[in-house]
């Protein structure tokens, strides 16, 4: 038994590393000096990568009028930090996709967590928000940590689940009042030892909170609700029995009527079903 979310992490490590081509990826998106040109050349040393990704940009997903034909016109296209993220989606989907958990439904697993993504990227287009893939990705990847936890300790994981129905109670606090820690801190260290920024740490290390700052980040902020609100529309299931509260302060910090929540479904319901081809 783990004492802690980092022995698990390190427990885990040849588990859940990425493949090299993400952090060559992630490391030259930080490099103010690297062009579009050599990022390209990384991505196409991948093949099957490219293929994929190009796939998906040429896809009703994006909606693009012209046809692109390159990573590097895409990159052109849709930046490369959004196309940094749109490789991490890509590579977190085919690295744990292929993994099989005993007490996990990973069918509705991945897709409350898809459908999380898109609801976070319409959200954020309706705030108005800049680079909107990194929503996508976010509420991908938001409950990695609990499949982690699956993975590496089912039986625990399922008395867990047993707890949380029986006592009518959130899973995730079930989970800090047997391990001493839940799956959104295993989730914030994970994307640590990923490399990726702060801001996806934090916001999946307090996506679930019921009482933050009320400067909050966007980024968690729109997560929060979108998981809450795709709970609620049931689609999929990470092991929440219930529909966790709203924090009102995350609701207040994104600035929108409540009327546009219904658009916003409308919205989710158009994306969803090209996203489970593209992704699925």
């Amino acid at each position: 038994m783990f004492t802690s979310a980092e022995e698990l992490i390190e427990h885990s490590s040849p588990m859940v590393s990425l493949p090299e081509v993400f952090y060559r990826v992630n490391e030259a998106v930080e490099d103010p000096e690297c062009s579009f040109a050599e990022i390209a050349h990384i991505i196409g040393q991948d093949s099957a990568l490219s293929v994929r990704l190009l796939k998906i940009v040429n896809s009703p997903f994006y909606g693009f009028d012209q046809e692109i034909e390159t990573i590097t016109h895409a990159i052109t296209i849709i930046g490369m930090a959004q196309l940094r993220d749109l490789v991490l989606a890509t590579v977190v989907l085919n690295k744990f996709r292929g993994l099989s958990g005993q007490e996990m439904d990973m069918k509705g697993f991945w897709l409350h967590n898809i459908a999380c993504g898109l609801m976070a990227r319409v959200m954020a287009t309706f705030c108005h928000e800049k680079r909107v893939e990194r929503y996508y990705v976010l509420g991908l990847i938001h409950d990695i940590g609990r499949l982690l936890m699956f993975l590496v300790i089912p039986e625990q994981m399922n008395q867990a689940l047993q707890k949380a129905k029986l006592e009518e109670r959130l899973l995730h606090e079930v989970e800090k009042e047997m391990f001493g820690f839940d799956h959104s801190q295993v989730g914030c260290l994970l994307i640590r030892s990923w490399k990726l920024p702060d801001l996806f740490q934090s916001a999946v290390q307090h996506c679930h909170d019921s009482m933050v700052d009320a400067d909050l980040p966007m980024e968690t902020a729109i997560l929060h609700i979108s998981d809450i609100v795709v709970h609620a529309l049931e689609f999929g299931t990470t092991g929440e029995h219930f529909v966790p509260p709203l924090n009102s302060m995350a609701w207040n910090r994104i600035e929108l009527s409540s009327s546009m929540i219904p658009l916003m479904i409308k919205q989710l319901d158009r994306e969803m079903e090209e996203a489970l081809k593209i992704f699925n």
